[in-house]
This record gives C-alpha cells, structure tokens and sequence, in this order.
C-alpha cells in the first residue's frame, strides 16, 4: 500500500522510504537538492559502501580489461587497423545504448513501491542528488554484472576473434561515459567543446529532464528528435 502524504526524511536512509511516495515519486526526485554530500541510502554499512565509488575506479578496474580485450583480437590474427576500426564501432555502439538506457530504462515512469525504489537506486537518486561525487559513476560490480549479456551477445553476433574487439570497444565507450559524466558535474571545462556539453547536461538536470537523454555528445538526441531547442521550455 502507497502511503498518503508520504514526506521522506533526508536524515534517515532513503532507498526503502522513496517506495511509499507513489504517485508523486517523480515530482519528488526532479526537485534536485543540490549538495556534494549524498544521502545516505541504506541503514547496512555493507550495502551503503556498495553504493559509493570514487570516479578514478572506472578506468582503474576497466582501461585493463579494454586493453586485454583489444589485444586478443591482435593476437587471434586481426591487423592494428582491423582492430582499431572494430574498436571505433564498439564505441559507436555504446552511444547508441548510452541513449537508449538513459532515456527508455533511466526515466521510466514508476508509482509503485517497488517500481520506485528500483528507479531511485538506478537513476532517480542522480536526479534528486546531481552533485553526489561518489554515486555519479556506476559501480563495478554492478558493471560486472552488466557485462556478462553484453558479452554474449557479441559473441552471438560477430566472429571469435571480432568479439573480443568489439567489446573492448564497447567497454572503452562505457568508460569514457562515465568519466565524462562526473567531469560535467563537478570539472570546471575552459575549453568551447566541454563547457557546451556540461551546460547540455546540466539543462537535462535543472530545466528540461523530458529531453537531452545524450551524455557524451548530443548525436542521438538530434537523430530521435529530443533535442531541447527552446530556453522558455518547462522542467516537464
């Protein structure tokens, strides 16, 4: 049962109250509270540890799984170039699911209890907390996780000794997502490229979050139509 006029309380953990909000969860979250300390989300010291990762852990745990990757497609035959290009496409193809999980899983509607605290640990919690440094990057046992399909499904669909390319490629993109996610968070860019792009993400947080679903770049939203064009739009 939804709780009616359910209020959370930030001092207690979040993760298992955000549920009783039902209907007005999605209002909830797109109201951000904008502070560097993040909440805390369960009253497990185990679980909370899981939810909090240092951006520098990304390319850290996965650059070397990239690299293997790359070169056992080498080393099953492939030229530099037939593997570069590979790469190139495997990264190509993460824009692709950077987009689509950003806009069709990370901002689905939920009301119900457990729809909503699915959502908030996936993505609802960024929204109400954007400047949280350390739940800005997935978490890689989470990734870890995420890559055994992902694998699969390259193995089913390229060659055994394409796959291992594509992947890193694939892999490659995911880590230049998340690293460029927490530079547009809390980087200060004096450069033209990346001050338009931090200000790109940061009118999906703050003004229109129905629109600019691009992290790394805004190609999908230019191709899907979601491209934000007008400054008088509202939040939803």
């Amino acid at each position: 049962m939804v709780a009616q006029g359910f209020n959370v309380d930030l001092n207690k953990a979040l993760v298992f109250q955000v549920g009783h909000l039902g209907e007005a969860y999605q209002e909830w979250i797109h109201q951000p509270i904008v502070s560097k300390e993040g909440p805390r989300f369960f009253e497990s010291d185990f679980w909370e540890f899981l939810t909090r990762t240092v951006w520098w852990a990304i390319p850290t745990i996965w650059l070397p799984v990239v690299c293997y990757s790359i070169f056992t497609s080498i080393h099953m035959g492939h030229t530099v170039p037939e593997v570069a290009l590979m790469v190139a496409l495997g990264i190509f193809i993460w824009t692709l699911m950077e987009y689509t999980l950003h806009r069709f899983l990370f901002h689905i509607n939920t009301t119900s209890y457990w729809g909503n605290t699915a959502h908030y640990l996936l993505h609802g919690c960024h929204h109400k907390h954007p400047m949280d440094g350390l739940r800005l990057v997935f978490p890689p046992a989470a990734t870890a996780v995420l890559c055994i399909p992902f694998w699969n499904l390259i193995k089913f669909l390229a060659t055994p000794s394409t796959a291992p390319a594509l992947f890193g490629g694939g892999l490659l993109g995911y880590v230049m997502y998340d690293v460029t996610h927490y530079y547009l968070h809390h980087g200060q860019p004096t450069n033209e490229v990346p001050k338009s792009l931090k200000k790109y993400h940061l009118n999906h947080h703050f003004r229109i979050q129905n629109k600019g679903f691009g992290i790394t770049s805004s190609f999908w939203d230019k191709v899907f139509g979601t491209l934000p064009h007008s400054k008088s739009a509202k939040n939803r």
